[in-house]
């Protein structure tokens, strides 16, 4: 499938003049990508995945490349395939590995294993020494950009950089809009009465009371492979259901309360970049974390774009990666 960008932005997107940052390329709607940017698919993705087990779980990750490595944490309902337009291209200049969360995606998650957060953590900690790899940058989205806060604040030898994308910040976690998604969840209805609708009708999916509206700016997204190999897996059991209502449960309470001390003692370089038109997290929320991470390296607002920007744009998160590791 050929990636389609669609979003222009515009100089004055670009607030980083005096950290030397090229003004980026300008998209329009529909536009087609820069040449030679390739996008996984469906077969390649699967074909790609590796398995190995933690204390938690049988962790599914996607491990390719060579060089320094690079974590990519995904968004929830999400899993790796996210970074299927990323991995490609930032392979060639890192080792990327990209699991699926616990509860999520292609993990197998045993027997009364916490999903939450802080479990989150330590199966990646376990899963990067099980990899060998004693250093990271990390790229997270979403739920994704908490746990990378909660590695900048307990695991900092760790962490070389940080590129966050829209994601929970401690004053906005979990975000208001995600209150009902809770509330099905904890009534143990969250995946049958949203996810299993959307997989029977994809266009209901892609629709403004869909995850596409929500999620995506382009009415085009997700594409219903994306739909089956995102969903599918969590509602394939009854089992399955109870650890995506499970995960969705743990996003509350805030499991950033208390971080922002830590973040401000922090050397770790941090680069926010922001789709503008997101209406799940707070638009102050990129400002907020520029003043307070102790590395900032300031903002890229990407206009126009939505939670999910960096499965649609993956040549964004490219360009602002290789300017972040090239410091």
């Amino acid at each position: 499938m050929n990636r389609r960008e669609f979003v222009c932005l515009s100089a004055g997107a670009i607030t980083m003049s005096a950290l030397g940052v090229r003004d980026p390329e300008c998209y329009a709607f529909g536009a087609t990508s820069a040449q030679g940017l390739h996008e996984m698919s469906v077969a390649e993705f699967h074909s790609a995945q590796k398995f190995t087990t933690t204390d938690q779980a049988r962790i599914a990750y996607i491990d390719k490349g060579n060089g320094p490595a690079a974590l990519f944490l995904h968004g929830f309902p999400l899993n790796s395939f996210q970074w299927r337009g990323v991995i490609p291209q930032l392979s060639k200049i890192r080792r990327c590995i990209a699991p699926d969360f616990l509860a999520l995606g292609y993990t197998e998650v045993g027997d009364g294993q916490s999903v939450a957060p802080q479990a989150q953590l330590k199966m990646l900690v376990q899963l990067l020494d099980k990899l060998s790899i004693s250093s990271i940058d990390i790229v997270a989205n979403d739920s994704g950009g908490a746990i990378a806060q909660l590695f900048m604040a307990h695991h900092s030898d760790l962490v070389r950089s940080v590129l966050l994308t829209n994601c929970d910040t401690e004053p906005d976690s979990p975000p208001a809009a995600i209150l009902p998604v809770i509330e099905l969840a904890r009534a143990g209805k969250f995946a049958d009465e949203w996810l299993v609708p959307w997989l029977s009708d994809k266009a209901l999916a892609r629709s403004e009371k869909g995850l596409g509206g929500q999620c995506y700016a382009n009415p085009a997204y997700p594409t219903d492979e994306a739909i089956e190999t995102y969903l599918r897996p969590l509602v394939s059991s009854p089992e399955r259901k109870a650890l995506t209502n499970a995960y969705a449960i743990a996003l509350a309470p805030n499991p950033l309360a208390g971080i922002e001390s830590a973040l401000r003692k922090s050397h770790v370089a941090t680069r926010i970049v922001w789709g503008t038109a997101d209406k799940i997290f707070s638009q102050a929320s990129p400002d907020y974390l520029a003043r307070m991470v102790g590395n900032s390296l300031g903002i890229r607002r990407v206009s126009g774009a939505k939670l999910f920007f960096p499965e649609e744009m993956p040549s964004v998160i490219v360009q602002d990666a290789r300017w972040l590791w090239s410091l």
